[in-house]
């Protein structure tokens, strides 16, 4: 393909969503919200929810969803490539160590499930109630992905995503083979997939860093059929992607064209939100 051709994941506009606060149990945060129909929660990856997080929620409210942003990590709406890559990289060190010092994050924890996710599940439960519909649908990217996990212990969770979960981060062998979910949640989400038939998506790059093999394996283990692995080829990555290594499926190293790889990574979570909450087939 030449230089120049490669689809970019395209950019949303987080004015053109609705604004308001929630509070549940002593916490509070800012909470983004455009569509109608059933709910799906987009838990932003680093640095922060920005225009390319805001176009894959976009694509939701197309579907005929919901898209709900809760602001977890950095400043809203910012474009985190626009001053540059010295600013893109101080912006990130400034929401990984936000989340790093923060107790509401696990990012070094194993065998818990961190704070934020009860004040998450509480969110989840307010949306449907708002939005109705059979249930709601999670997507965590980057840091947040072990959130969408550890939230499908409720029942009205019925599309989990996992996009590229890198909590905790893999800095030894026992956090290589770990998620940012407790035991008990993550056993309350292996019987709901034996029960229930629920299934958990996750998306990952071969070889990133940040999510190791050993964490799908553990999946697998756990979950067994529920839980559904697509594993890219870091060769199927954007090349324009804003890090050396491939990491960001949805977003930054989306190749978004159809026939790639990495669009039919995306397809498979549009996929799994249809037939779970829209009662479509794909």
């Amino acid at each position: 393909m030449a230089e120049g051709t490669w689809g970019r994941a395209p950019d949303g506009d987080l004015r053109s969503y609705r604004q308001d606060r929630f509070e549940a149990g002593g916490r509070a945060r800012e909470v983004y919200r455009k569509g109608h129909g059933p709910a799906v929660l987009v838990l932003t990856e680093m640095p922060g929810i920005s225009p390319q997080v805001v176009g894959f929620a976009d694509r939701l409210v197309h579907l005929g969803c919901t898209a709900v942003l809760p602001d977890l990590i950095g400043t809203a709406g910012r474009d985190p490539l626009a001053g540059g890559k010295l600013a893109w990289a101080l912006y990130q060190l400034r929401s990984m160590g936000y989340a790093c010092l923060s107790r509401e994050f696990l990012v070094f924890a194993t065998g818990r499930t961190s704070p934020i996710v009860g004040w998450l599940r509480a969110l989840a439960a307010a949306e449907h109630s708002r939005c109705g519909g059979p249930g709601v649908g999670v997507v965590g990217m980057c840091f947040s992905g072990g959130f969408a996990l550890a939230m499908a212990v409720d029942p009205r969770v019925l599309a989990p995503v996992m996009a590229q979960p890198g909590g905790p981060l893999p800095v030894t062998p026992g956090r290589r083979r770990a998620v940012d979910c407790s035991p008990a949640d993550l056993d309350c989400v292996a019987h709901r997939c034996r029960r229930d038939g629920l299934r958990v998506l996750g998306l990952r790059f071969k070889g990133d860093p940040f999510v190791p093999a050993e964490r799908f394996a553990l999946l697998r283990e756990k979950l067994g059929d529920g839980f559904l692995a697509v594993e890219l080829d870091p060769a199927d990555r954007n090349p324009a992607g804003p890090l050396p290594r491939p990491h960001s499926v949805l977003t930054g190293d989306l190749v978004d064209q159809p026939g790639t790889p990495t669009r039919a990574a995306l397809d498979r979570v549009l996929d799994l939100i249809r037939t779970t909450l829209l009662g479509e087939t794909p």
